[in-house]
């Protein structure tokens, strides 16, 4: 998705209105579908495919948000298929992966981040990695107010980027984008960019408010 060294600013959506948003915004913001399905075409109903999200102008997908896996049901093998689809229809993807409340209590927060990391890897051919945003979004801290501290989320992100040096590739570990989720705000936003792996974020409630552009020059 461009340089990890660059700002870049994706506007997600709702499906309905992928359209409009990307006639409306300017072509330095991407625009992304906060979803898609595993295949093109077939009775489906409901659900909308890479190729109807390349028709309307848009190039981006979030796959395996939190609540498609924990309100909708998705497990590790759709995220992972959808995951592959999406890129091999042409789709640039932001991946997420995030443990509950639960998992990190009981000190399961590696295993679990790592079983979903392998479904969507094993989905990802080598040369497709360039298309590639991984979002750790800890469950337990999505719209709760309660915030991974810079060191939390910086130590799970090193984990991600050793993983997937061991399991992929060291030059797929270097280059990938890490971002992190979970009420990311203006106030604690530049603490966690001053992480050395924290390479982004994905951004929920606090993208509505006008100081939402200071957590994009976060690093400035």
């Amino acid at each position: 998705m461009e340089s990890k060294n660059k700002e870049q600013v994706v506007c997600a959506p709702p499906t309905i209105y992928l359209e409009h948003v990307r006639k409306t915004l300017p072509s330095s913001v991407g625009v992304a579908a906060q979803n898609c399905y595993k295949v093109s075409k077939g009775a489906f109903t409901g659900e909308t495919s890479p190729a109807m999200i390349k028709d309307v102008g848009v190039e981006v997908a979030i796959l395996g948000h939190s609540e498609r896996r924990n309100v909708f049901g998705e497990s590790d093998e759709l995220i992972g298929a959808k995951a592959g689809h999406a890129l091999k229809a042409g789709l640039k993807v932001i991946l997420c992966i995030g443990e509950k409340l639960e998992e990190r209590e009981s000190g399961n927060t590696e295993e679990v981040v790592f079983r979903q990391l392998k479904a969507i890897t094993d989905n990802i051919k080598p040369d497709q990695w360039q298309n590639v945003v991984i979002a750790y979004e800890p469950v337990w801290a999505i719209g709760t107010g309660k915030t991974a501290s810079p060191a939390q989320a910086q130590e799970i992100h090193v984990k991600l980027r050793k993983w997937l040096n061991d399991n992929v590739s060291a030059d797929v570990a270097q280059k990938t984008r890490i971002i992190y989720g979970g009420s990311v705000t203006a106030d604690n936003c530049r603490e966690l960019a001053r992480e050395g792996d924290i390479d982004g974020f994905l951004v929920g409630g606090a993208s509505l408010k006008p100081d939402f552009v200071q957590i994009v020059n976060a690093r400035q």
